[in-house]
């Protein structure tokens, strides 16, 4: 993302003109910045015998996994559908593995058919996998007791969350892989998503690595992910470094007591992808209230969920007026709105309800830019009031290329059973 004389370009391409080009809503992704955080985390763990994944539940658009694969990274998968994604973006089932919360056993069936490894989550699941595939090879979830995130829903570890096998029943997990054949080629974990704090993954890491020591050769022990991105300006980014070189440090402390070496695994997701996308919508009303400025989007939150849900930030630009406060321009407190039929449909919002902002004025016509959309934007999407589901365009080099067509009304309502 840049300014150019006031006006915002993405991918070296004008906001306003990539709607006249693909119409709004419109999700827009930055291809270079993908690359760019996959390359820096990569760089940043030093361990030889290293894999990352990434959690592609936070995009799925298979041009973008293209991109990650391209990248060296491989997958973490959550449902089937998430790894027929992944082998139809041309990852091998061994770079895929099959993270899931209480899966059917056809879902388990589906993940061994492909080849893809299959980590469980609680002990009824091992006892799944056990009877449906005697002798076969499982990862295990561990519930290290410790969680964090941006919000309680994103919170994936400790004793609220439903997620894993907590860290003290190593001795029942061993027994009932033991009673099936099983092998645990791998432990893992993932204590929650949009984690700023270092500290808090180093903490949740050398939980895991005490519990892998109780377990016998294993092949790789995979820490999860949950790195966030700054979403506010104000907030401070990971150091990406030093958070790999304290991870590089704690893992070769724990394969020197362990007497071997497995593979050290990292799983992010909105880390490659949050700060690449953007949400472009036009301005289609503004209504002055008694107490707020409503500007109206054609978007709401059946596109980019997280205000409404999390009470999640995000930034929002005038993409032909970016400004900047205090440059001397006539601000004003404006919400900023979506066209569902939901009074919770608002962008200027926290959990309690809407906090206006402060921006250049809005009028009809013009486009307004949803900032750090590229996770758990069109992922979360839906076609509640039967709106269909915007167009996604990835943008490089002053190029543009749509990598997902706009959903039509015959999309959504069109059977197409038995034809």
């Amino acid at each position: 993302m840049e300014v150019r004389k006031n006006r915002l370009f993405l991918g070296g391409v004008d906001a306003t003109r990539l709607v006249g080009e693909y119409s709004s809503p419109l999700y827009v992704y930055e291809e270079e910045v993908i690359r760019k955080r996959a390359r820096e985390l990569r760089s940043a763990i030093g361990s030889e015998r290293k894999v990352i994944k990434y959690s592609c539940k936070a995009n799925t658009n298979i041009e973008i996994l293209k991109i990650i694969k391209e990248e060296g990274i491989g997958i973490d998968a959550v449902s089937p559908g998430e790894i027929h994604a992944a082998i139809a973006a041309g990852f091998r089932p061994e770079e895929i593995l099959f993270t899931a919360s209480n899966v059917s056993p056809e879902e388990i069936d589906f993940a061994v058919a492909r080849g893809v490894l299959v980590n469980v989550d609680s002990i009824s699941g091992l006892r799944t996998v056990g009877r449906r595939h005697q002798g076969g090879d499982v990862c295990v979830r561990i519930n290290p007791d410790v969680g964090a995130g941006h919000h309680g829903h994103v919170i994936t570890g400790g004793p609220e969350s439903k997620f894993g096998i907590e860290y003290d029943r190593v001795d029942e997990i061993t027994r009932t892989a033991s009673s099936f054949g099983l092998r645990i080629r791998g432990v893992h974990q993932h204590i929650g998503s949009g984690i700023l704090d270092a500290g808090t993954f180093i903490m949740a890491m050398r939980v895991l690595l005490d519990v892998a020591k109780r377990f016998d050769d294993l092949d790789f022990v995979d820490f999860g992910g949950g790195i966030g991105v700054p979403y506010r300006k104000d907030e401070k980014r990971v150091d990406v470094a030093l958070l790999g070189e304290k991870i590089t440090k704690e893992y070769e402390r724990f394969c020197n007591e362990y007497g071997k070496t497995p593979t050290l695994v990292i799983e992010p997701g909105r880390y490659f992808v949050a700060e690449s996308g953007f949400l472009l919508a036009t301005v289609m009303t503004v209504k002055e209230g008694h107490n707020h400025r409503f500007v109206g989007l054609d978007t709401g939150f059946n596109h980019l969920v997280r205000p409404a849900f999390y009470g999640s930030y995000h930034e929002i630009l005038h993409s032909s007026n970016v400004g900047e406060n205090g440059d001397g321009r006539d601000f004003v407190l404006q919400t900023i709105a979506g066209n569902l039929c939901e009074s919770g449909d608002t962008f200027t919002r926290d959990e309690n309800g809407i906090v206006d902002r402060l921006l250049p004025p809005f009028k009809e016509g013009d486009v307004a830019c949803i900032c750090n959309a590229g996770a758990y934007g069109y992922s979360m999407a839906s076609q509640y009031n039967s709106r269909p589901r915007p167009a996604e365009v990835l943008v490089s080099n002053g190029e543009s290329r749509l990598i997902r067509r706009r959903e039509t009304l015959d999309d959504m309502f069109i059977s197409r059973i038995g034809t």
